[in-house]
């Protein structure tokens, strides 16, 4: 049985007295809180003074009826779940109801236990769903849209840190917003009205990536036809995101050390130093730890940026945002469309929640941006939602799918081009050969396969 909080809160809405009654009995014995409406007018009104979890409500009523009373919340608020109860139903009916983003549609009499099983499975996939207006967060935060509770102590971690001059690491996968919370952090900070500089380390070629960060004197290189400061006096006074910052050069990260120590860098091409007042903030999708291991990051720099750590968690970690999140990528990038695009059905609505979602924020903001520009109609279907997930599932595969398909390729190639000379190709990819049979045994590939035609 449920415990009763205010997250089962239910709105009932019905004319006849006696029904509400009775439907509001075996509500309460099944572990809710009724909020009753005698009519539709009335019960737009408890939606705002009682925020209800969930509606349900008759089909036909005097005045305003429950299809109609449905299009006005979820004009208000499209995550908010309506089941639609009457003695009225039919096929057609149930049908237009559910296009009109209607939860569930059950006729009467009807079952008690179904009606329970749908009203959970409604609170299930809608979570906490108020309107993206009620929430006004502090303005540093104001970017960061989330009702996790793993997220409000990872923002209330963050804002005590934000006060200090310590170096932070932001740990998580790729796509959880790790320079959205840098960004926060700086706003936060006494360094607030300085400039706030991002760069991601493995985006910039090694060649580059120290001109880029320390800067060059005019003709230290090819093509340096003038004075470049660099990053580092760009965020003088600020604060300086190294996104990535487990994919930096070993070599260079001796010297992000030095002038981390020293608050001096020395441009290429330059025999003297400058002085730089920053903070740094790093983030890396991987594990550090083991990078020091392996001798692939300075175990020095480690210690040096990661005086506090905050680990991000991934969007399947916090899934009580996710349509959290996706409605406010909706408002967005409807007024982008200028579309009339009111929510998602409910099918959608499961779809999303329970996806998997490995590219995490990111991958929810592509998918709802691909169902805007797709969609026909008012609502946004269960099979446009699909297709977006399965397209961009397809952008983020495992990392062993990813690698077998590399070897794969790989193997196939070298057989290409030695005519699958089995000798030659192992030498090719520096293996010997018995271990090289084992990798086309793997990948069942016969060396056979690639050898050329005998000519007639």
């Amino acid at each position: 049985m449920n415990q009763m909080t205010e997250n089962n809160r239910v709105l009932l809405v019905d004319d006849d007295c006696d029904l509400l009654s009775l439907l509001s009995i075996r509500l309460e014995n099944g572990g809710y809180e009724p909020v009753r409406a005698e009519s539709g007018e009335e019960a737009l009104a408890q939606v705002e003074l009682a925020r209800p979890q969930a509606v349900i409500t008759d089909l036909r009523m005097g005045g305003m009826d429950g299809m109609a009373l449905a299009d006005c919340i979820h004009r208000k608020n499209p995550a908010l779940p309506v089941i639609i109860l009457t003695a009225h139903g039919s096929i057609p009916d149930a049908v237009q109801a559910t296009k009109n983003g209607v939860f569930a549609f059950l006729t009467k009499p009807y079952n008690s236990r179904e009606l329970l099983s749908q009203l959970e499975k409604a609170l299930r996939v809608s979570g906490i769903c108020r309107d993206l207006e009620e929430t006004t967060p502090e303005s540093w935060r104001e970017e960061i849209v989330t009702r996790s509770p793993l997220m409000e102590d990872l923002l209330s971690q963050a804002r005590l840190v934000a006060e200090s001059e310590a170096s932070i690491c932001l740990r998580g996968d790729s796509g959880t917003g790790k320079e959205l919370l840098a960004k926060a952090i700086h706003k936060a900070s006494p360094r607030s009205k300085q400039p706030f500089i991002a760069v991601n380390c493995a985006a910039i070629p090694e060649l580059l990536l120290e001109s880029e960060l320390f800067g060059h004197a005019k003709g230290a290189f090819t093509g340096a036809t003038r004075d470049h400061p660099g990053l580092f006096q760009a965020a003088h006074g600020g604060t300086l995101f190294l996104d990535e910052i487990g994919d930096m050069p070993v070599a260079l990260q001796v010297k992000l050390l030095r002038a981390l120590q020293e608050q001096q860098v020395r441009p290429v091409g330059n025999t003297s130093t400058v002085s730089v007042d920053v903070r740094i903030i790093s983030a890396t999708h991987k594990d550090l730890d083991a990078e020091v291991r392996d001798g692939n990051f300075r175990e020095d720099l480690y210690y040096r940026l990661n005086v506090v750590i905050l680990e991000i968690p991934s969007l399947a970690e916090r899934r009580e945002d996710i349509l959290f999140l996706a409605n406010h990528f909706l408002h967005t990038f409807r007024r982008g469309s200028k579309k009339n695009i009111r929510g998602f059905s409910a099918e959608a609505i499961e779809l999303l929640v329970s996806a998997p979602w490995p590219g995490n924020v990111r991958q929810l903001c592509n998918v709802v941006e691909q169902t805007v520009v797709l969609s026909t109609t008012p609502i946004i279907s269960a099979k446009l939602v699909k297709k977006a997930l399965r397209q961009q599932s397809g952008q983020f595969p495992s990392f062993a799918d990813a690698r077998r398909q590399f070897e794969q390729e790989y193997l196939a190639g070298l057989l290409k081009i030695t005519d699958g000379n089995v000798t030659r190709a192992s030498r090719l990819a520096r293996r010997n050969r018995t271990d090289f049979y084992k990798l086309l045994q793997r990948h069942t590939l016969d060396p056979a396969d690639f050898k050329p035609a005998k000519s007639q």
